[in-house]
Protein backbone atom coordinates (compact mmCIF):
# COMPACT_ATOMS: atom_id res chain seq x y z
CA UNK A 1 0.00 0.00 0.00
CA UNK A 2 1.44 3.39 -0.98
CA UNK A 3 1.38 6.40 1.31
CA UNK A 4 -0.29 9.66 0.34
CA UNK A 5 2.42 12.27 -0.02
CA UNK A 6 2.17 15.89 0.99
CA UNK A 7 2.86 18.60 -1.58
CA UNK A 8 6.50 19.67 -1.56
CA UNK A 9 7.71 23.23 -1.30
CA UNK A 10 6.81 26.42 0.50
CA UNK A 11 3.08 27.12 0.65
CA UNK A 12 2.83 30.64 -0.71
CA UNK A 13 -0.90 31.18 -1.02
CA UNK A 14 -4.43 29.86 -0.68
CA UNK A 15 -7.21 31.01 -3.03
CA UNK A 16 -10.94 31.09 -2.39
CA UNK A 17 -12.42 31.93 -5.75
CA UNK A 18 -15.94 32.41 -7.05
CA UNK A 19 -16.93 31.21 -10.48
CA UNK A 20 -18.40 34.34 -12.06
CA UNK A 21 -19.44 32.85 -15.38
CA UNK A 22 -19.23 29.80 -17.63
CA UNK A 23 -19.34 30.00 -21.40
CA UNK A 24 -20.07 26.66 -23.02
CA UNK A 25 -19.39 25.69 -26.61
CA UNK A 26 -22.25 23.31 -27.35
CA UNK A 27 -22.76 21.28 -24.17
CA UNK A 28 -23.60 22.64 -20.69
CA UNK A 29 -20.91 21.99 -18.07
CA UNK A 30 -23.38 21.18 -15.28
CA UNK A 31 -25.08 18.62 -17.56
CA UNK A 32 -21.75 16.90 -18.24
CA UNK A 33 -20.69 16.86 -14.59
CA UNK A 34 -24.14 15.75 -13.45
CA UNK A 35 -24.04 12.78 -15.84
CA UNK A 36 -27.04 14.01 -17.87
CA UNK A 37 -24.97 14.51 -21.05
CA UNK A 38 -21.84 12.89 -22.40
CA UNK A 39 -18.84 14.80 -23.67
CA UNK A 40 -18.79 14.57 -27.47
CA UNK A 41 -16.07 12.41 -29.02
CA UNK A 42 -14.14 15.51 -30.14
CA UNK A 43 -14.40 17.04 -26.66
CA UNK A 44 -15.86 20.39 -25.69
CA UNK A 45 -14.57 23.64 -24.25
CA UNK A 46 -15.78 25.72 -21.34
CA UNK A 47 -14.50 29.19 -20.46
CA UNK A 48 -14.74 29.52 -16.68
CA UNK A 49 -14.36 33.07 -15.35
CA UNK A 50 -13.26 33.40 -11.74
CA UNK A 51 -12.31 35.97 -9.14
CA UNK A 52 -11.66 36.02 -5.45
CA UNK A 53 -9.23 36.33 -2.60
CA UNK A 54 -5.66 35.12 -2.46
CA UNK A 55 -4.00 34.96 0.96
CA UNK A 56 -0.52 34.06 2.13
CA UNK A 57 2.87 35.36 1.07
CA UNK A 58 0.91 37.10 -1.69
CA UNK A 59 -2.35 38.68 -0.53
CA UNK A 60 -4.91 40.39 -2.73
CA UNK A 61 -7.41 39.57 -5.48
CA UNK A 62 -7.11 37.12 -8.36
CA UNK A 63 -9.22 37.45 -11.51
CA UNK A 64 -9.05 35.40 -14.68
CA UNK A 65 -10.43 32.80 -17.05
CA UNK A 66 -9.74 29.07 -17.13
CA UNK A 67 -10.09 27.61 -20.62
CA UNK A 68 -11.13 24.06 -19.85
CA UNK A 69 -11.08 21.42 -22.60
CA UNK A 70 -13.20 18.48 -21.45
CA UNK A 71 -12.15 15.31 -23.25
CA UNK A 72 -14.40 12.33 -23.98
CA UNK A 73 -12.19 10.12 -21.76
CA UNK A 74 -13.09 12.25 -18.72
CA UNK A 75 -9.92 14.30 -18.44
CA UNK A 76 -10.13 18.09 -18.45
CA UNK A 77 -7.11 19.98 -19.80
CA UNK A 78 -6.65 23.36 -18.09
CA UNK A 79 -5.18 26.50 -19.65
CA UNK A 80 -5.83 29.65 -17.66
CA UNK A 81 -4.75 33.26 -17.53
CA UNK A 82 -5.26 35.77 -14.78
CA UNK A 83 -3.96 38.70 -12.80
CA UNK A 84 -3.20 39.01 -9.12
CA UNK A 85 -3.73 42.52 -7.81
CA UNK A 86 -1.80 42.54 -4.53
CA UNK A 87 -3.13 44.59 -1.61
CA UNK A 88 -0.29 47.07 -2.18
CA UNK A 89 -1.31 47.65 -5.81
CA UNK A 90 1.40 45.56 -7.50
CA UNK A 91 0.24 43.19 -10.26
CA UNK A 92 1.39 39.65 -11.00
CA UNK A 93 0.48 37.79 -14.21
CA UNK A 94 -0.74 34.22 -13.75
CA UNK A 95 -0.51 31.38 -16.29
CA UNK A 96 -2.12 28.07 -15.29
CA UNK A 97 -1.75 24.69 -16.99
CA UNK A 98 -2.95 21.43 -15.57
CA UNK A 99 -5.44 18.65 -15.39
CA UNK A 100 -8.90 18.46 -13.90
CA UNK A 101 -10.48 15.15 -13.00
CA UNK A 102 -14.26 15.24 -12.58
CA UNK A 103 -15.65 13.09 -9.79
CA UNK A 104 -18.22 10.55 -10.96
CA UNK A 105 -21.75 12.01 -10.90
CA UNK A 106 -20.71 14.98 -8.75
CA UNK A 107 -20.29 18.62 -9.74
CA UNK A 108 -16.71 18.52 -8.37
CA UNK A 109 -13.45 18.68 -10.33
CA UNK A 110 -10.14 17.79 -8.63
CA UNK A 111 -7.39 20.09 -9.92
CA UNK A 112 -3.62 19.58 -10.29
CA UNK A 113 -1.88 22.62 -11.75
CA UNK A 114 1.44 24.02 -12.84
CA UNK A 115 1.46 27.81 -12.32
CA UNK A 116 3.83 30.45 -13.65
CA UNK A 117 3.80 33.83 -11.95
CA UNK A 118 5.45 36.78 -13.70
CA UNK A 119 5.98 40.40 -12.67
CA UNK A 120 8.41 43.27 -13.15
CA UNK A 121 7.72 44.49 -9.61
CA UNK A 122 10.94 44.35 -7.56
CA UNK A 123 8.90 43.60 -4.41
CA UNK A 124 7.57 40.38 -5.94
CA UNK A 125 10.45 39.42 -8.25
CA UNK A 126 10.92 36.23 -6.20
CA UNK A 127 7.87 34.77 -8.06
CA UNK A 128 9.70 34.84 -11.41
CA UNK A 129 12.46 32.40 -10.51
CA UNK A 130 10.62 29.32 -9.27
CA UNK A 131 7.85 27.03 -10.39
CA UNK A 132 4.53 26.88 -8.53
CA UNK A 133 2.58 23.64 -8.14
CA UNK A 134 -0.95 23.73 -6.85
CA UNK A 135 -3.79 21.45 -5.84
CA UNK A 136 -7.42 22.33 -5.58
CA UNK A 137 -11.06 21.59 -6.20
CA UNK A 138 -13.75 23.22 -8.28
CA UNK A 139 -17.27 22.86 -6.90
CA UNK A 140 -19.56 23.86 -9.74
CA UNK A 141 -22.76 23.41 -7.73
CA UNK A 142 -21.50 25.98 -5.23
CA UNK A 143 -19.62 28.08 -7.82
CA UNK A 144 -16.39 27.85 -5.80
CA UNK A 145 -12.75 27.04 -6.55
CA UNK A 146 -10.23 26.45 -3.75
CA UNK A 147 -6.51 26.18 -4.42
CA UNK A 148 -3.33 25.83 -2.38
CA UNK A 149 -0.08 26.79 -4.14
CA UNK A 150 3.48 25.71 -3.33
CA UNK A 151 6.72 27.27 -4.60
CA UNK A 152 9.21 24.64 -5.68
Amino acid sequence: MSEVQEMRGEKIYHCDLNITGVTDHGVALDAVLGGREKVPLQGTRFDVAFEGDIKGRITGKLRGVEYLLMRADGRADLDGRGTIEAEDGHRIAVHIEGVGTPRANEPIIDLVMNVRLTTASSKYDWVNSRQIWSLGTGDLAMGKIRVDAFRQ
